[in-house]
């Protein structure tokens, strides 16, 4: 066994050149007040590495251009479609209009496990929240569903850049292997 080096890695990545026009899972990230830069950045590194379809920061939540967001995005704020919605509520609206389903990564009196979603809640939209306090009481209430990531410790979260990263690649997975 031996480390791919660089150019072997990229040859098997699409080129940005292409991107905009590349399929993505139907798959939109809504962040809702996320406070950290550095949890932004994450954020939009592992959208690239999922290929979702669209990430909707909102509230108080960082935005590009910045370079705390770079340095843990490392480009990919140039791959991820992304917008900037001050109002969540208003952003989960519209979506819902166009047939998405609204799903929290909360834990509420609801959730089911992250791997309980199927190919048929998609369109999905997935709403993460802040660091602190979650997703907001407003956003759960729009909410379709409510998932949540089983933790065996003493703690009942993890970090938010963490946790986003572990539910999506689980539902990109969901979608790739069974809802073609």
């Amino acid at each position: 066994m031996r480390k791919l080096t660089h150019s072997e890695i990229s040859a098997k990545r699409i080129p940005l050149d292409r991107v905009t026009s590349a399929s993505r899972i139907p798959l939109v990230v809504l962040v809702d007040n996320v406070r950290s830069l550095y949890n932004v950045g994450s954020i939009f590194r592992t959208s690239d590495g999922v290929f979702i379809e669209k990430l909707i920061l909102t509230g108080f939540t960082p935005h590009p251009p910045r370079k705390e967001i770079e340095k843990t995005a490392l480009g990919s704020t140039k791959s991820v479609p992304w917008e900037y919605a001050k109002d969540p509520t208003e952003a989960i609206l519209t979506l819902k209009a166009r047939g998405y389903r609204i799903c929290c990564l909360e834990l509420t009196d609801r959730s089911i496990p992250f791997s309980g979603i199927t190919p048929g809640n998609f369109p999905l939209c997935l709403v993460i929240g802040n660091e602190i306090i979650g997703v907001s009481k407003e956003v759960i209430e729009l909410s379709d569903i409510a998932i949540e990531i089983p933790m065996y410790g003493t703690k009942q979260s993890l970090n938010v850049a963490v946790a986003y990263g572990i539910a999506v690649f689980e539902l990109a997975k969901i979608w790739r292997e069974k809802g073609k």
